[in-house]
């Protein structure tokens, strides 16, 4: 059966075929970076290979001033580095409401379009804005002479976009996936928090009074804020065929709470997060890796199911079909991810030495 994005064709003459389905490439850390920060660029080159994503970030942490420098001193510095096959190259571009998008896009694409592999978009509003940057991009494609086309990310960081997130999932055969903007989208919601993501105490259920003693002793649980915006954001991009991403923890020193949201994101169906500061890298690695007992796991569900019919009791539990495929989802990303991380191949399998590390 062909899907929509058989009927898609290039959007500018001598621009690169659209793809049919986006790369399963291993994504579980967007480490972000101010190209015009010396300090920073210097890093990039010994972040290569133990960093799924580098970002070269051209928006909101770039002040005004330094706007042309961090879009320069990208592209110096994509043409001085070799990201080989394990780091991607990816560009968070200014919003398409402000005076630099249009000159990063034709500058970038022009000029390191060759080793770009995705330009995320912020505060998308619906399809539209998705449309403008993919007939853009195929023009700019075409004048390059580009033979693979760029893909495009959005970030879900306004009321409207979140109302329109399918329609952006699917706006677009270069949609690679989509992150959760939460600060930004909080304050288009008028929602009342100052925090870059994770939770907040003042957002709970408290347990029911005993003998309607109100002031007595009763338990708080804590909710999660982001709950329902990342589940509908998830089942967006599984409708489409992309991957869907938790963007910025923003309480650097907080490693505990950021790696409790970081796994509520992956149990919900995320591949990645986005990292502001080294230390957080290691927490991503760690937490959008399945672990070595949910791989050994699955593998015992996989070899006692056979045929996939039926039903087995397998630890004093029933496994079904439905099992079979909950666990073939962890051995896909196992072994993808596995493919070029040899301390994981270890990991998975069964090395008892073997253990994720911190790059």
């Amino acid at each position: 059966m062909r899907s929509a994005k058989d009927f898609f064709r290039p959007l500018a003459v001598g621009a690169p075929e659209p793809i049919r389905e986006v790369p399963a490439r291993p994504s579980r850390m967007i480490h972000f970076f101010d190209p015009s920060n010396e300090k920073m660029a210097a890093k990039v080159p010994s972040l290569v290979g133990t960093v799924d994503v580098l970002l070269g970030n051209l928006e909101d942490a770039v002040k005004a001033d330094r706007k042309e420098a961090a879009r320069a001193g990208l592209v110096a510095i994509a043409r001085a580095t070799d990201f080989g096959d394990s780091t991607q190259l990816w560009t968070r571009v200014n919003s398409l409401d402000s005076p630099w998008a249009l000159d990063d896009l034709t500058t970038l694409v022009t000029e390191i379009g060759d080793r770009l592999d995705v330009v995320m978009v912020p505060k998308v509003q619906g399809a539209e804005d998705i449309h403008y940057v993919d007939r853009l991009l195929a023009q700019l494609e075409a004048r390059a002479g580009l033979k693979r086309p760029i893909l495009v990310h959005a970030i879900l960081e306004t009321a409207r976009g979140m109302t329109n997130v399918e329609e952006i999932a699917g706006a677009s055969p270069r949609m690679q996936g989509i992150s959760l903007g939460p600060a930004d989208l909080a304050a288009d919601r008028r929602m009342k928090t100052t925090r870059v993501g994770g939770g907040h105490p003042g957002y709970l259920v408290r347990e029911d009074p005993v003998d309607w003693a109100v002031d007595g002793a009763r338990a708080i649980f804590q909710q999660d804020l982001w709950h329902y915006t990342i589940a509908r954001m998830v089942d967006a991009c599984a409708a489409s065929g992309i991957f869907p991403y938790y963007g910025p923890f923003g309480d650097i020193k907080d490693v505990v709470a950021c790696e409790d949201q970081f796994r509520n994101a992956f149990l919900l169906g995320c591949v990645g997060a986005w990292s502001l500061h080294p230390v957080q890298i290691a927490i991503a690695k760690k937490v959008f890796s399945p672990s070595a007992a949910d791989v050994a796991h699955a593998r015992r569900v996989r070899a006692a199911m056979g045929d996939g019919t039926g039903a087995v009791m397998l630890d004093g539990k029933m496994e079904d079909d439905a099992s079979l495929k909950q666990c073939l989802v962890i051995l896909e990303l196992a072994e993808r991810l596995s493919a070029g991380d040899p301390e994981l191949a270890a990991l998975y399998a069964g090395d008892p030495a073997a253990e994720v590390t911190a790059p």
